[in-house]
Formats: structure tokens, sequence, C-alpha cells
């Protein structure tokens, strides 16, 4: 037998927890000395304590914690319930993360209000035949987790149809009752007349339109927009149809590198 210290070394938990366990009947010593009331403790407890550790860091409560020991619980269902609160936990953490990057996106734009741009470039825009495949997100601030799986597929389909894409990804959106419906288009040299396992859509040429360069990480992306419709409305022009990204440095390298063209059709 061990010493309430020695097995609190073992275990790598306090004293004091273990004395604390021992109170809510979560883990009784296996013997107490009543001469002196020193707790010991045996080797095999040290599977119990594991468990328990195991289950109260996953966030459960010590009353749950105390029902799943209490019932047992083999090794094999131990490890699912603990893969499938693992899974519930990373899950969390991607959202707190992604929530975290949306506050932080949308600071730089409070930072950035009532700065007019002067690297706004008016020009025409010509029209373009994409190949294309769509989807919904909740929102602006969601699209990113949407885009880039349809650009993925995208370039798949145009793989397995002996297609290479020629020229920047372009990708637009348009407000729908579930959401916002991404566009994620590429042109390639698409034959007439046949057909695809993905859209193809002829985007019109635009006469006029503000563009601006955006340099960095889709993450800064509105705050760029919202500098360009700064502009706008500054020099007395206004919207007039449905704007652009175009994707002119994109991949799988440091975002600091992408450099993405915004396009916005305006009229006086």
């Amino acid at each position: 037998m061990f010493s309430i210290g020695d097995f609190a070394r073992l275990g790598r938990v306090s004293v004091r927890m273990l004395r604390h366990y021992d109170t809510l009947g979560l883990l009784r010593p296996a013997m107490v000395d009543q001469a002196t009331g020193y707790r010991y403790y045996e080797a095999g407890q040290l599977s119990r304590l594991n468990r328990l550790i195991a289950l109260k860091d996953l966030g459960l409560s010590l009353q749950q914690v105390g029902r799943i020991l209490e019932e047992k619980v083999g090794p094999e269902e131990m490890h699912g319930m603990l893969r499938l609160r693992r899974a519930e936990l990373e899950t969390k953490v991607a959202d707190d993360t992604a929530r975290l990057a949306r506050v932080e996106a949308r600071l730089r734009m409070i930072e950035m209000e009532g700065v007019v741009p002067m690297d706004v470039v008016i020009k025409s825009v010509p029209g373009v035949r994409l190949a294309e495949l769509s989807g919904i997100a909740e929102s602006y601030d969601s699209i990113g987790p949407v885009v880039q799986p349809l650009y993925g597929e995208l370039t798949k389909r145009l793989g397995m149809a002996g297609l290479a894409i020629v020229g920047p990804a372009v990708a637009y959106y348009e407000q729908v009752p579930e959401g916002v419906r991404v566009h994620a288009g590429a042109p390639a040299h698409l034959e007439p007349g046949k057909t695809y396992d993905f859209d193809v859509v002829d985007l019109p040429a635009v006469e006029q339109a503000a563009t601006i360069v955006h340099h960095g990480a889709m993450e800064d992306i509105g705050a760029t927009w919202q500098r360009l419709a700064q502009w706008i409305e500054a020099n007395g022009f206004r919207s007039s149809g449905v704007a652009r990204e175009v994707y002119l440095v994109y991949g799988d390298g440091d975002p600091a590198g992408w450099v993405t063209e915004l396009q916005e059709p305006v009229t006086r």
C-alpha cells in the first residue's frame, strides 16, 4: 500500500484533491489507520483515479463522474465516451477560435473608420465564363468555411474533366433567405453545349467598376471592402451591380502573400 502522499505523487494529483474525492465518495482509501487516521491506497486504485481525472478534465461535473464510475464502464466504452467528448471540445475550441478571429477583424474595421483610401482604381472589367460551384453560408462572417471546400471540389472536378484553370478564380455572393449564396468560380476552356458536373456561368462585362487590391488573409477582407465603400461614397458614386472578388495570388502558402482584387460595379 501507499501513503496518501505517495499515491498523490504517483497519480499526479494533490493530497488535498484526494481528500476531497474521499469526502465525496469518489475514491475511498483502501485502508484508514484507526489510530492515526492516515489514509492508504493500493496501486490498483490508480485506474479509478485516471478515469476520474480524465472525465473531470473533459468538463463533466463530479456528480456525473461519480455516476459513470459506479456503472463500472469498461475501457472500450470509456475510450468511446472520451473520444466523443474530445470531439465536442475540439469543435468548441474551433468555434471559439473562429469567433475570436471575427472579433479581431471587426476591431481592425473599426480602426480604419474614416480613413478613405487613395488606392482605388476605376476601370472596366471584361466578361468571363466560369466553371462554378455554389453553397450557402449563414452570413458573410462564415463565408470562409464554405468557399474553401467549394474551390477544392471545383478543382477536382475540372481535373476529372481534363480541364485546367486558365486565370484567377472569381467569387461573388448574393443574399438569399437561408443566408448568403457563395459562388466559387474559375475560368477554364469550356466547350459550348457540353454538360459538366459543375455550373457554367457567364459573368457579364462591367463598364465601370471601383477596384481596390487587398493584401493578406481573407479574415481581413471586410475592412478592405469597407474602405472601398467609403471611397465610392466620398467620390459621388453608388453601387450598381454584383461585386466580385478576384483571387490574383492565392494558395496553401502564407496568407500574408495572398492578393485579391475587389471589384464593385458603380455609376454616378
